[in-house]
């Protein structure tokens, strides 16, 4: 299913787990921050890894309803 956005709630820990996994879409700085510029249906996978390995689950994946 199409990914409608992606989101960080507060509460990073800024662990760099997401990054490492997907850094054309999250960068790590004081906390994480997702790359607005890109799509993240381009790399929906590892998008969707790294909110499942997010240590404190602060990374919202949403999707596009049918």
């Amino acid at each position: 299913m199409k990914i409608k956005n992606v989101s960080m709630i507060p509460g990073c820990i800024s662990c760099g787990t997401c990054e490492v996994i997907c850094s054309k879409v999250f960068t790590v700085k004081d906390i994480a921050y997702v790359n607005d510029h890109v799509d993240p249906n381009e790399h929906q996978d590892d998008v969707e890894e790294a909110a499942d390995m997010c240590p404190v689950s602060v990374i919202k994946v949403e999707h596009e309803q049918k």
